[in-house]
């Protein structure tokens, strides 16, 4: 699988975490800002993908974020992390 067919898929699930109502507004906008990051064509794929790891972690780290969220962000990180 090549790098922007896991990009699109990471996209996929950023959106699908971003619309979920049982997450918490906060980590909702943090899924929307990674996607953001990851869209900016400006920067190095890989620095798109440090700076979208960065943010997941914090969310991660989030006491209040649901288990089910949790796991996703996990994986995002672990796809994110093979793009580099």
């Amino acid at each position: 699988m090549d790098n922007l067919t896991r990009l699109g898929q990471v996209m996929e699930i950023l959106d699908q975490l971003a619309e979920d109502t049982s997450v918490p507004r906060n980590i909702r906008r943090g899924a929307t800002d990674a996607k953001d990051r990851l869209q900016r064509e400006a920067e190095a794929l890989d620095v798109r993908c440090a700076s979208a790891i960065f943010i997941l972690d914090e969310l991660a780290n989030d006491p209040n974020i649901p288990l089910h969220a949790r796991t996703l962000i996990w994986n995002i990180i672990s796809q994110l992390e093979t793009i580099k």
